[in-house]
């Protein structure tokens, strides 16, 4: 898609994208054109895959349109009569600041210190067939919110609906709490349209401005002070909603939670999904970021409609708890299509941040049931058939993802970072053998390096975890990928080596990323309490190398290099979690070396056995490291099996023992990671090392043996 910004920039770096396109759907005229709004104000039309601008909204109303604060601000969503073939009709919706707020009153009631509007426009094309849009357009609604996000997601119609239907031609708008819900009752306030789904009828007059009708079918309608626009109630965020348009043909919403809780409910009209009473199926307290509280006995008095599915974040340091690695929900569809049998009845949604798709049989999806429907993540390849990533297809950590379909049911997937657009064209089983990480790993694999995925520029290495992390090969560059992978399915490793013995320099081969300021993508690694490294390791001869910085032709370098990541106040060689070769009394060994505080003491896990019987020469061995920050523990581990050892440093260095739990390292991001060398900025030479590396891992969690021995079989057995 074209690229796009804001008008003005935003300091707000998640509104920095390639462009920020949010939905694509088909034009319900038979045309087999395709439309994608972008926030940044213009709507396109695709056809044979190519986008022309149709409407410019943004530019419509200047200067009022606002795009540049708030991750849904600006032009927001489109959705097309059904008989837009006929009539011309399409509607949009778009936010509002600046002398709007003084001189356009919203239409419904407002909340005190409203800084934004949501407004939703009916526009009547005079030619539906022509590729740009001429025609006419009205105001129909407007609504005022106090904050800047959560206002109006999306607007729809219902697509199972036919003439003579009670639900045909009715329009359907998720509106947001405006961020009040955690301080008010909005949510639950039948008077007020913030937190609602609404139900308008765009023919009718009889709505607050008079430009749309209030359905007598509304399950509202008529009640003294209560808004007859709402269809249901008891939202923070709801972000995307669609029917099933096979089945029961259900309402399904993808909602946003607060603290940690992403939901799927079925929608009924009437319904009050709890907010900001509950959150989820959990009782909602500013405090309780766990939710540690159970239902109360008596809440079937409250009739709150609960999720049909749901999952949960990976919390921050401060919380005592732990569970899915989560942060926004993307609301998908059920696949009706006919081109991916395999995908029938299935409801596909994601992570839209991170981009891990998942699903769930829409048959599990049971209100009032005991337990959740079960949630299955799905494996991404591309066109080639090459297993990959949502973040490597998007060339970003944060995929901004979204889902789309077309009139005949095939699924597109979307994302802001790159702007480009993907149709589903087919599913395969995962073959075991040919996964190169173990589940129960994947979902806390911070940075992930193969050294078979070359990014644009040949001398990085994009980074197959969560965290987008390209990795530069320094000096050696794209030569620094060699043949001769660790195990039998691998592809190419990554050799590092001293390139002058005899000459200070900075010439060594050796591979990392650094960042002053602390390098942004790695923030899982910020005030973390536990951290694993590992991957397979191949010592060549000369190990440890020459000391390049003396002319003492015999003196070496009292280290060899492995791999580590960088604490917040690094120079280059400082870490917070590294595998490394050292001298400890005299003697090198193999060692686990943390750091829990920036500036503060480390600790080193030692071998006992002798480092040229853990790492031979010119043999690949699977080492991994693990660090718990909390319990002030390391342990290593060759081929999958504990490595007996000791600790170095006597009494506490990590500071663990002074102070009750839990234990995290100082809430700053590492300025990188360090691979066979140290000072991965390439200001200074130390620690060389003449090795072969492959598969490289980092997570944000200290890998159990039995995970540990699990990835070294997978990698040597499939």
């Amino acid at each position: 898609m074209p690229r796009s910004a804001p008008d003005p920039p935003p300091d707000d770096k998640r509104l920095q994208r390639w462009a920020r396109i949010n939905y694509v759907g088909e034009v319900p005229d038979g045309s087999g054109r395709l439309y994608v709004p972008d926030l940044n104000g213009k709507l396109y039309l695709l056809r044979d895959g190519v986008p022309t601008t149709y409407l410019d909204v943004g530019g419509t109303f200047e200067p009022d349109f606002w795009a540049t604060r708030g991750l849904g601000s600006g032009f927001g969503f489109v959705t097309f009569h059904p008989e837009f073939a006929r009539n011309g009709k399409f509607y949009t919706t778009h936010t509002e600041t600046g002398r709007a707020l003084t001189e356009k009153p919203p239409h419904l009631p407002t909340q005190p210190g409203t800084v934004i509007h949501s407004v939703v426009t009916e526009w009547t094309a005079a030619d539906p067939a022509a590729p740009t849009f001429r025609g006419t357009h009205r105001e129909m609604l407007r609504i005022g919110f106090s904050g800047f996000t959560h206002a109006i997601q999306q607007i729809d119609f219902n697509p199972n609906a036919r003439p003579g239907d009670e639900d045909y031609g009715l329009l359907y708008l998720a509106v947001g709490d405006g961020g009040r819900g955690v301080s008010s009752t909005d949510p639950q306030n039948l008077a007020v349209p913030q937190g609602k789904m609404l139900r308008i009828d765009p023919a009718g007059t009889d709505g607050a401005s008079g430009q749309y009708g209030v359905p007598r079918v509304n399950p509202f309608h008529g009640r003294p002070g209560v808004l007859g626009e709402i269809f249901s109630y008891g939202y923070r965020d709801p972000h995307r909603f669609s029917w099933d348009t096979g089945g029961r043909q259900r309402l399904y919403l993808g909602h946003i939670g607060e603290h940690a809780i992403e939901a799927v409910y079925d929608v009924r009209e009437g319904d009050n999904s709890g907010w900001s009473q509950r959150e989820g199926a959990f009782v909602y307290k500013r405090s309780d970021r766990c939710y540690l509280w159970s239902l109360p006995a008596d809440d079937a008095k409250n009739r709150f409609a609960y999720p049909v599915a749901a999952y949960d974040h990976d919390p921050p340091p401060s919380w005592q708890c732990r569970g899915d690695v989560g942060r926004a929900i993307a609301g998908g569809f059920v696949y009706r299509g006919s081109k991916v049998p395999e995908l029938q009845g299935k409801y596909l949604f994601a992570d839209l941040v991170d981009g891990r798709v998942f699903y769930t049989e829409s048959g599990q999806m049971v209100r009032g049931a005991k337990r959740l429907a079960p949630l299955h993540q799905v494996s991404i390849f591309d066109s080639s058939g090459k297993r990959t990533s949502m973040p490597e297809l998007a060339g970003d950590a944060r995929v901004d993802l979204r889902f789309g379909t077309d009139s005949s049911g095939e699924l597109y997937v979307l994302s802001k970072a790159n702007g480009k657009i993907w149709r589903v064209t087919g599913v395969r089983p995962v073959d075991p053998a040919a996964s190169a990480v173990t589940p129960s790993l994947e979902p806390d694999l911070v940075a992930h390096y193969d050294f078979a995925h070359p990014a644009a520029d040949r001398a990085r290495e994009r980074d197959l975890g969560r965290s987008g992390t390209q990795l530069n090969l320094v000096n050696g560059g794209a030569a620094m990928r060699v043949p001769g992978a660790a195990y039998p399915r691998g592809g190419q490793a990554l050799e590092t080596r001293q390139v002058n013995p005899d000459r200070a320099g900075n010439d060594d081969w050796k591979a990392g990323v650094y960042d002053a300021g602390g390098t942004p993508t790695l923030g899982a690694f910020n005030g973390v309490r536990e951290t694993t490294v590992m991957g397979w390791f191949r010592l060549g001869p000369d190990n440890p190398a020459r000391n390049s910085g003396s002319a003492d032709p015999d003196d070496r370098y009292g280290a060899v290099g492995l791999a580590g990541v960088l604490s917040g106040d690094s120079n280059g060689h400082a870490v917070r979690a590294l595998l490394e070769l050292i001298e400890v009394d005299g003697q090198l060994r193999v060692v686990a070396l943390g750091r829990r505080l920036d500036g503060g003491a480390s600790q080193t896990f030692a071998a006992n056995a002798d480092w040229r019987t853990l790492l031979p020469e010119n043999e690949w061995v699977f080492l991994a490291a693990t660090f718990d920050f909390d319990k002030g523990t390391m342990a290593l581990y060759r081929n999958g099996q504990p490595v007996p050892g000791f600790y170095v440093v006597p009494g506490d260095p990590w500071q663990v023992k002074s102070a009750p739990g839990p234990h995290y390292t100082s809430p700053t991001n590492p300025r990188g990671f360090k691979i066979g060398g140290s000072y991965p900025q390439n200001t200074r030479e130390g620690n060389a090392c003449n090795c072969r590396y492959d598969d490289l891992m980092f997570l944000d969690r200290a890998a159990s043996q039995a995970e540990i021995a699990a990835q070294y079989h997978l990698s040597v057995h499939g």
